[in-house]
Parts: structure tokens; sequence; C-alpha cells
């Protein structure tokens, strides 16, 4: 008991005489942190970090910066040096959206398979599972085995055919399986997956197509070779499995797309913004190595900066300016409007929202808007996003020993291969394949017209009088048109007035034509700075935050963009005209400061939850 009674009289008196020759008593310095730190050049930055007295990590040359673990003396030390920036490390989560239940697998391919009976007299070609069966050659007579075994399917005989014979319906609803009877199905063009992984048991479906992987989680270099969580195993069979149904139809879009797979998520969906980013270094760096021309993003975060001062954007930007096109999905946190999450709201790549078919993939007539689909405008006025893709109760291959899968069990096919997700990474993994068939017939495209020639070829949903159904920030130019877009000869309408060499420099930034109005209603402005509506009659450019709920439209097979302006265009960010949420931006005047990470304004979005590409909706 002496012993124990003395040391606090012991301390006692340490501290007294510490206090007496003036010397405080410091508190123990935090634990490291993981940062970005960011400056002119890759060598500026390791010498900064250097400087502080910590190592670099990983290289992101990317963007110029490295990762590093600081204390926070490190980190105030070096956010006092004029020519260097710091950012936090964020969470990024890649979390599908899963359905309440599905129908039992067997009513669905018998819905699916119900007009079916035609192939028996092959009298009409009608359906599309029969058009596919005669653009495959495959219909010849009654007796044929393949039509007795359609039909034993149909008549619930024949059930062991079911891993066989499952057709998905998104390549025949965009025109995609137009392409491939003509021959167009990816070859030669790669598509970069840069998700969670990718399930071995499904390499049959590409073969020898997996052209490189690579696992950069917490600074891992090893190749991919499983797929815990299943998200990014499920975007990859929409773009590109070549698995086919036995009627001939793909399963994929671009079903002889070479692959490259990289993961930067866990096994729970979750990642980090060092990690992705690094993934995106290395895209960029092996891109001529692998052809890699096409690059997917299904995941997302809140924004909380500018789109030019996010660290993460500017690595999808440089990704651009190489020559990939980046295909991003929008977010599930519609229907509110400036809900796009990062890096959609990156104005020169091309942004999806979602589709949903309500269950009916052969009847047209009643597809809507997705309501969890995100929507526009962005925080800097541009218009997000430039379409729309099927994303509703989407299915495709993933294990069912797959973290979604034990997440909801319903969503596993009975075959145990397809998994039913909705969200718009599906609609952006449709899109992905889509560019990989357009890039297959025109190896010379660029990204920037790659993304005219997609938005010229979209169908928006319009009214009964011809008028748009939705807003252009809620569908943008409309729905994908596979065909159309490979066919289109269109150039010059997509990001004008943008200049990305001068946006990652620095030396200027850009805002894009939306504004909103004193009530709260969002419109695009003319080249005058005129509202649209007040001069051209242009319904569906004003939009007053309504969601037409319970009813489809006609998605158009063209629409005359009024007077041939296009609202993929940009204008030089500005003091000179506020927009109501508190930022300025006007055609004339060049941003001339930037916001840091860590001091984002007050009206941007507090980050109140993990980021995710994906709220869990219930199925539309």
């Amino acid at each position: 008991m002496n012993r124990i009674e003395r040391t606090p009289r012991f301390l006692a008196g340490l501290l007294a005489a510490l206090a007496s020759t003036g010397i405080a008593w410091a508190e123990p310095e935090a634990p490291p942190s993981t940062y970005i730190v960011q400056s002119a050049s890759l060598e500026a930055a390791r010498t900064e970090v250097r400087r502080v007295g910590a190592e670099p990590r990983r290289d992101l040359d990317i963007i110029h910066a490295v990762e590093v673990r600081l204390t926070p003396s490190q980190v105030e030390r070096l956010r006092a040096a004029a020519n260097v920036r710091v950012f936090d490390d964020r969470e990024v989560r890649t979390r599908a959206t899963l359905l309440d239940g599905v129908q039992d697998a067997v009513n669905d391919l018998n819905s699916t398979l119900a007009e079916t009976s035609l192939v028996q007299t092959v009298q009409t070609a009608t359906s599309p599972i029969v058009s596919t069966l005669a653009c495959n050659a495959l219909v010849s007579t009654v007796t044929d085995p393949l039509v007795g075994t359609l039909q034993d399917v149909q008549d619930g005989t024949s059930l062991a055919s079911l891993p066989l014979i499952y057709e998905t319906n998104y390549p025949a609803m965009i025109g995609a399986d137009r392409l491939h009877c003509g021959g167009l199905t990816g070859r030669g063009v790669t598509i970069a997956v840069l998700d969670t992984g990718l399930w071995r048991d499904t390499f049959q479906f590409y073969g020898d197509r997996v052209v490189a992987s690579l696992d950069v989680t917490y600074g891992g270099g090893a190749p991919v070779n499983s797929d815990p969580y299943g998200h990014g195993t499920h975007v990859t069979s929409i773009a590109a499995s070549g698995a086919q149904a036995l009627n001939g139809a793909y399963q994929g879009v671009a079903p002889e797309a070479n692959l490259v797979v990289v993961r930067a998520f866990d096994g729970t969906g979750a990642g980090r913004y060092v990690d992705v980013i690094a993934g995106l270094n290395w895209i960029v760096k092996n891109r001529v190595r692998h052809k890699i021309r096409v690059l997917n993003l299904s995941f997302g975060a809140t924004p909380q900066s500018f789109y030019w001062d996010d660290p993460l954007n500017q690595a999808v930007m440089a990704a651009w300016r190489a020559g990939i096109v980046v295909v991003a999905a929008a977010g599930n946190d519609g229907p509110d409007p400036m809900t796009v999450n990062v890096p959609g709201n990156v104005p020169y790549v091309i942004t999806v929202g979602a589709l949903t078919d309500s269950n009916t993939p052969y009847d047209y007539t009643d597809d809507k808007l997705a309501s969890f689909s995100s929507t526009g405008p962005t925080y800097e006025g541009f218009v997000k996003p430039e379409l729309v893709s099927p994303g509703g109760h989407i299915k495709a291959s993933m294990s069912s020993s797959s973290y979604l899968a034990y997440l909801d069990p319903a969503s596993v096919e009975a075959t145990k291969q397809l998994f039913t997700m909705s969200g718009t990474s599906q609609a952006a993994a449709v899109t992905s394949g889509v560019v990989a068939l357009m890039l297959e017939d025109e190896p010379w495209l660029t990204p920037d017209t790659v993304k005219c020639r997609l938005i010229a070829a979209a169908r928006p949903a319009v009214k009964t009088d011809g008028t748009l159904a939705y807003s252009v920030f809620q569908q943008g130019a409309g729905l994908i048109d596979a065909f159309d877009a490979v066919n289109s000869s269109a150039t010059d309408c997509a990001n004008r007035g943008l200049d990305i060499d001068a946006d990652l420099a620095g030396t200027a930034h850009f805002g894009g034509p939306a504004n909103e109005d004193k009530d709260g209603n969002y419109y695009v402005m003319d080249m005058r700075g005129r509202k649209w509506g007040e001069a051209l009659d242009a319904d569906g450019y004003s939009w007053s935050r309504g969601y037409p709920w319970g009813q489809g439209y006609a998605w158009s097979d063209g629409y005359t963009w009024s007077r041939g302006y296009t609202w993929s265009r940009g204008y030089t960010w500005s003091s000179g005209y506020t927009w109501s949420r508190g930022y300025t931006w006007s055609r004339g005047y060049t941003w001339s400061r930037s916001l840091w990470w860590w001091n984002a304004p007050a009206t941007f979005i507090p980050l109140s939850k993990p980021a995710s590409i994906a709220t869990w909706v219930p199925n539309e």
C-alpha cells in the first residue's frame, strides 16, 4: 500500500518541478492517419513529405501526389506551406441496391419465354427472343432439337436447362443485340473495371479476355482472384459477359471485349480514396500495353468541394485526357436535385442514370426513370446525367457465396450464378459495354466524340404531345441507343467550351449552363444567358423538382434538341454571375482561386454517412 500511495505524490512533485522550471507538460500526440499530399510535381510532393519527417508510402503520380501517414503536427506544418495541398483520405463505397425479392426463377423464365410459341410456326419474329433465334441462324424447323428444348423449358419439363437458357434482356432493350448480329461484339477493345474484383468461377464467361488484373487495396499489388463482395463481378458481367443463352443471345453488352480488373474495395464494398486513385494511376500507366479504351466507375462519394479540387476527380480527368472513355454512375440518391456523386460530377465524363422496365422487359411502353436515380444539376451548373441506361432489377453473374448474396439471398437466381441488383452502377456497366462496341467499329474516336454520339443517339422520354416527359436534369439526353450510337456521325456536341488541360493545370475552371430561379426551379440557360423557356418552346429544360410517378413514357426514336444548341458545354468559372447556391460563374472570367479540401463551403452536403454509389432502395 505504501508503494502505491507514494506514486501519486512522486508524480505530483515531478509536475510541480516541471512547472517551476517553465517546462509544459505535453499531451501525447495523436497517432498518424492517412493523407494525400499533392504538389506541383511528384518529386516536390515527396520532398515536402520528407521535410516534415514522414516517408511516402505510395506514389500517386497521376495527380502529382503521394500517400503518406502523418501526425497532426506534420499535417499542420505541411498545410502551412504555400506549394502543398493536403487531403484527408476518404471512404468510398460501392454498395449495390438490392431488391426486396425477386420472382421465382422458373416463373420469370416462363414469362420471358411466353412468346416462344411463335418458334413452332416461325411465322413472325416480333419478340426479342425469336428475333435473336433468327439472328443466330438457330431456327430451322419445328422438329429442330433447339425448338424442342425451348418448348420443354416453357412447359417446365426441362428445368435442368435453366443455366443455359436464361436470357438477359438489356442488350436487346438498347439495340446491342442488332450489333451482335452484325458482328460487333467489342473485340479488340479493353474495358477496365475498377471495383471489388472478379469471381473466378465466372472466368469461363471471359476465357482469355481478362488480360490483366491488380489488387490495390491497402497498398497491395497482387493479381485479382476473387470478389468476396460481388459487386465487381456483377457489373463486369453486364458489360462483357460472353455467356450465351440457349437461343444464342449474349448476356453481356460487349461479349468479346477484353477486360482489365482492378480491385480497390474490400469484402464489404468499402474503399479508400488512396486506393481508388492508385488504381486509376495504374490503369492510365498501362493503358497502351493493355489497349484500355473504356473505364467503368460504378461507385461514388458525396461531393465536398468543387469538382476540380477533388483528388479522385483529378485522377479521373487525367484518365479522360489520356484518351480513356470514362463512364461513371450518377448515384442512387434521387429523385432530389443536385444529388450526382463524385466522380459523376466531373463535367467531361459520361455520367449515367438508371431506367427501369417495370418488370416487363419486352413491353417498352411502361419503361420509366428509376426514382432512385441521382439527378442534376451539379453544384457548378452542369447538366447531369448525360443519359440513362437500364438499371432496374438487372440480372447478371455473381457468386451465391458473396457478401451481397448473404445480405439478400432472395435475389439469388435458381441457377445460383445470377443475381438481381438495381442501381446506376448497373446502368453505367451497360453504357461501358456500348462504348466498347462503338470503339470496335471506329477505333479512332476520341472520348469527346464518343460522348457526343451517345448524346446525339439517345432517345428521350416524351409525352403524347411530343414534349419531354422528364427534365434534362433527370434523363439527360434520354435512353441509350447502342445501334444508333454506333451509326452516328455526330461531332463537336460534347464538352464544348471546356479545356481539360487548363482545368488540370489549375489555370481555369468551368461552370455549366444550369441555374436556379427565385422559386427553386432549375433551368438551362441559352447562349445569351436567357432561360430557355422564356424564348424557346422547350418543356423539359425547366424543372420544378417534380417526379412523374407510376407511369411509363414513349422513349422517342428521335428528338431535335432546340435550335442545335447542346447543353453539354461549359463556361469559364467566374465571380460575374451569382448562382443561387452561392457559387458564381460566367463566360468571360477566369476563376483564380481554388478551395481547400478540408475547408469546403458550408453549403456543400456534409459527409454524414459513408460514401455510397447506391442507397438500398425498394424495387420499382
